[in-house]
């Protein structure tokens, strides 16, 4: 196990349970004492834990990791989400994509599409974006008309809130938006951890004729703080093969196109 995935999972352990002792930590990552030490030492250094004698736990940040912490995070079921999501995007689409692992990975997957890079006719997709760093990878793609909204950064997930960004997507209109969630729930709708990220790509979700959420299974029949939009407003959910049938068949029943991949 690498430095970067202990360090995830230190993080999630941490998110669940609140404090984490330096001998349990051994035990789940098989690592010597001296390497969690460190790891735990690096970690408080950054401020994404609090170190107490002989563990650590939770500090303010660590429930809502750093997107930079989370791409190892059931990574090869983020990639057949996107993948499968990607394919529901025709050539010529407007797409709205917010900021996240799994939206990341559906904009690499777009970028990537032969028939949008073989595209002769100019611009072969427009995406309009709040992540800075999704707007970063389409940039350089010639084939892609790359929008970024304005608004504040937000170091947890690159996101651009605020209203600057609400007022750039109230003005446009898009063919899809494609939202990555914290958490969505037949009963709650789809729900981010921060209210300034759920204004944002609420607003995302009102100017789309189609919106899909994207979210793998840890997320599913989960809830979270802020609601960015209810089961009735978006059409399809992307998800992985581990998630809970009887939830899906809760989406399935409101009329929901559920892709299981």
């Amino acid at each position: 196990m690498g430095t970067h995935e202990r360090w995830t999972r230190l993080l999630e352990i941490l998110g669940d349970k609140g404090r984490i002792e330096v001998g349990e930590a051994v035990e789940l990552l098989k690592v010597s004492a001296a390497t969690v030490r460190r790891d735990m030492d690096e970690l408080a250094n950054q401020q994404l834990l609090v170190r107490t004698r002989g563990g650590a736990v939770l500090s303010g940040v660590a429930y809502d990791l750093p997107l930079r912490y989370k791409t190892a995070r059931r990574a090869d079921e983020k990639l057949r989400i996107a993948k499968a999501a990607a394919a529901l995007i025709p050539p010529g689409a407007v797409v709205g994509l917010n900021g996240g692992t799994t939206t990341s990975e559906v904009a690499r997957e777009l970028a990537t599409r032969a028939d949008l890079a073989e595209h002769s006719g100019g611009t072969a997709l427009t995406v309009v974006t709040n992540a800075i760093n999704i707007a970063n990878e389409l940039a350089v793609r010639p084939y892609v008309k790359t929008v970024v909204t304005g608004g504040v950064a937000r170091p947890n997930s690159y996101e651009l809130t605020g209203p600057m960004a609400t007022m750039v997507l109230q003005g446009i209109a898009l063919d899809y938006a494609i939202l990555g969630v914290n958490a969505v729930d037949p009963k709650n709708g789809a729900a981010t951890h921060d209210e300034g990220e759920a204004s944002a790509n609420r607003a995302m979700a009102l100017r789309a004729d189609k919106v899909i959420v994207v979210a793998d299974a840890t997320k599913i029949g989960r809830r979270a703080f802020a609601q960015v939009c209810a089961v009735h407003e978006f059409s399809v959910l992307v998800t992985d093969k581990d998630a809970p049938d009887e939830v899906i068949e809760q989406f399935v029943a409101q009329g929901t196109e559920v892709h299981c991949v």
